[in-house]
């Protein structure tokens, strides 16, 4: 194995912060009364600056440290995403201590394990539902001495082990009065090595592990975005994702670097609604939020039929033309360009209006996004730019720019970051982002991190001159029975670009003698399909599971057929009386398929297609 790309090893990291702490204190030092954060309060949006933000969160910090919490001793925050996650992690970042991070839909008996494997001494509950969980498995963590709840009150059964937001705050302000200087005592502490996040990955192999992330990687993520030049202090981010997750928290690492204000809201059908409103300059996602929009204005398209249906689809046509000439360097003109300002006006401008009408780009990540799907944005005049990266890497390893993009790649690698592609093809990363280790696990950490220090992604990819190429997961490669080869994320992708009413769509087939699918249709776009094909009123359970149901997603199947190889096409699929969900386990909080999951869930009905 030889080194197949290099980062840059420029200036680009002289901007670099020794600590998350640093990063947050300069950022404040920086532009005190700029806007920071942006979030709902009834129907209106408030604003927040960085000296407001830094006057709270030393409070908080300070009511940590009161509460006896030491330097890198795990604080725990299990909420969605809002305002008050930012605050509650970074009092525990001034306070030295190191973040264990908690998606609110994790059943009970997991959030005890991640509370007892981390030794968490204090967890962030947004309300009742997530300390009911704690106090489910109190016996079960001996470590934790406090709860501290974000809404509502305490219940009394609880005694002094529940306390409120407020409360902590409180008794922060108290403990300021009296050691004024404990919060910036804590913070000249910190070293780069020191722990600083310990997240736990989703799951969708087994059981979480606890990532070992240290302040020198947050940093890193910081100086390198900040270095390759795609974000301003002058943009706004609207962020929804999951601050549980490392895709949401290194947004977090680069919003402290460089400025830019964030409006911020975790509430998952609100996003459209948000961002027409809130008018965000660039959005991170999910390729799954992709997929939905997509659907959403396709069907909504397609069921006003006639003249308006048409010029859709005119508009569309044309905006491919162009988005081709815009990926090779260049602009339409003449005929085309005419043609392309009236599809802007009439019907593509509406589209992008949608999200507010000033998105520069979009981010993707956590999840393969189909080239298709890409092509379709940018179509619209919306740049979608992948990028990659694990828990593992913090989040970021490579990203497409807005002037040196290829789509369907996941971009150029991070400056001072090293990749290599292993001879079976597997993607080897060493560098600053790359984790410490696996919590309590060193066998684990070196069956990833090889003696030499390179990190085995476990993913399957090559290169394009500077673009790299992610082909699928190494683990969910399956070899059929005649011996080839399915890379079933590819198929996946592609189906739910072909059909408007896939929710998922999982392709099925190792050591199978042909390849089959479970497929769920989503929700809300059935419902507009059912109510023109004489399905309205029926059950979602009664419509997906109908003789029409299953016509329209057989005449999709045979199209994605149509470009397959024969012995990856669809031979036969089932169609799913519910959708695949984050709450019935199937799904993570990232929105990824819980491949192994599902299929021993639903081995009965796959085997069934075999007999």
């Amino acid at each position: 194995m030889k080194p197949v790309a290099d980062g840059p090893q420029l200036s680009v990291l002289s901007s670099r912060k020794e600590h998350l702490a640093q990063m947050f204190l300069d950022r404040v030092a920086a532009t005190p009364q700029r806007e920071a954060f942006r979030h709902p309060v009834g129907t209106e949006w408030k604003s927040v600056t960085w000296q407001e933000t830094d006057e709270l969160v030393r409070r908080r910090g300070a009511g940590l440290i009161a509460l006896g919490v030491e330097p890198e001793q795990r604080v725990a925050v299990a909420a969605n995403t809002r305002l008050e996650w930012v605050q509650c992690y970074l009092g525990a970042v001034v306070a030295a201590a190191a973040t264990t991070t908690i998606y609110p839909t994790t059943m009970a008996g997991d959030v005890a394990y991640i509370v007892a494997d981390a030794e968490v001494q204090v967890v962030f509950a947004e309300d009742e539902s997530q300390v009911a969980k704690l106090r489910e498995h109190r016996s079960e963590i001996p470590s934790l001495h406090k709860v501290i709840l974000i809404d509502g009150e305490p219940e009394e059964r609880d005694g002094d082990w529940v306390i409120s937001l407020a409360k902590l705050d409180e008794l922060g302000a108290q403990y300021l009065d009296e050691h004024p200087e404990a919060v910036d005592d804590r913070i000249a502490q910190i070293k780069p090595e020191h722990l600083c996040t310990l997240v736990y990955t989703s799951g969708t192999t087994g059981r979480p592990k606890g990532v070992r992330l240290p302040h020198s990687v947050w940093t890193y993520e910081g100086a390198a975005v900040e270095g390759i030049k795609v974000l301003s202090p002058d943009d706004l981010q609207y962020l929804w994702l999951p601050l549980s997750h490392v895709f949401g928290q290194v947004l977090l690492a680069v919003q402290f670097q460089i400025g830019f204000a964030t409006a911020i809201d975790g509430r998952v059908d609100k996003i459209v609604e948000n961002a027409a409103v809130v008018q965000p300059t660039f959005m991170a996602a999910a390729p799954r939020v992709f997929e939905k929009a997509h659907a959403r204005i396709v069907t909504m398209m397609e069921s006003e039929g006639g003249v308006k249906a048409k010029l859709f689809h005119w508009a569309f046509g044309v905006g491919a033309k162009v988005s081709k000439l815009r990926q090779q360097g260049k602009e339409p003109s003449g005929v085309l360009a005419a043609q392309y300002a009236v599809a802007d006006k009439l019907v593509l401008s509406k589209i992008r209006a949608r999200f507010g009408g000033r998105i520069r780009f979009f981010v993707s990540g956590s999840a393969a996004l189909d080239k298709h799907l890409a092509e379709w944005f940018h179509a619209a005049g919306l740049l979608i730019l992948e990028g990659y990266g694990l828990s593992e890497t913090a989040a970021g390893s490579s990203l497409n720019r807005p002037e040196n993009y290829r789509l369907g790649s996941v971009g150029p690698i991070f400056p001072a970051s090293e990749f290599k592609i292993a001879e079976d093809g597997e993607i080897l990363i060493k560098g600053p982002g790359v984790m410490s280790g696996y919590h309590n696990l060193p066998e684990q950490t070196a069956e990833v991190i090889d003696a030499d220090g390179w990190f085995h992604t476990g993913d399957i990819g090559h290169f394009e001159d500077e673009f790299l190429f992610i082909t699928d997961r190494k683990k969910d490669l399956f070899k059929t029975s005649g011996g080839k080869y399915v890379a079933p994320q590819v198929i996946e992708g592609r189906f739910k670009m072909i059909c408007p009413y896939a929710s998922q769509f999982l392709v099925h087939g190792n050591q199978r003698n042909f390849v089959s699918a479970l497929v769920t249709l989503d929700p809300d776009a059935i419902q507009g399909w059912a109510d023109q094909n004489g399905l309205g009123g029926r059950t979602y359970a009664e419509i997906v599971t109908s003789d029409a149901a299953r016509k329209m997603v057989e005449g999709y199947v045979d199209e994605l057929n149509a470009g397959l190889n024969r012995w990856e096409s669809i031979k036969k699929f089932t169609i799913l009386d519910r959708d695949l969900t984050v709450e019935g386990g199937e799904m993570t909080p990232s929105l990824k398929l819980k491949r192994k999951h599902v299929e021993t869930t639903y081995a009965d009905v796959l085997d069934k297609m075999y007999d």
